[in-house]
């Protein structure tokens, strides 16, 4: 992770993301650098927005959450759809059960 955060600052300082930049930052923060991830990385940045790749993963969770609201609301409206099928059930059984008391008493 260490070697990703390198490249974050590296790019939120305007510096170039290069081997001798990452590995300056790495050293510096005491880490132990391995030259074949810091080319990995390099490399792999090479054709990378990094602002709009980290804007990006920042929307991901807010989308999420978003979805996560809907779907909560739409399991509180079918509990209370539910609530209020029940509701209806148990009256049309107390009507018939009135009903049922009425018939015997006129025979």
């Amino acid at each position: 992770m260490e070697y990703v955060y390198a490249a974050l600052i590296l790019n939120e300082t305007d510096e170039e993301i290069n081997e001798e930049n990452l590995t300056a930052v790495l050293e510096a923060a005491g880490v132990s650098v391995e030259e074949s991830r810091v080319k990995a990385l390099v490399a792999a940045l090479e054709d990378v927005d990094i602002d709009e790749a980290v804007a990006e993963a920042a929307a991901a969770p807010v989308a999420a959450a978003g979805a996560a609201v809907a779907a909560d609301e739409e399991a509180d409206e079918a509990a209370e759809a539910e609530e209020a099928a029940d509701e209806e059930d148990e009256d049309d059984e107390e009507e018939e059960a009135s009903a049922e008391g009425l018939g015997e008493l006129f025979g």
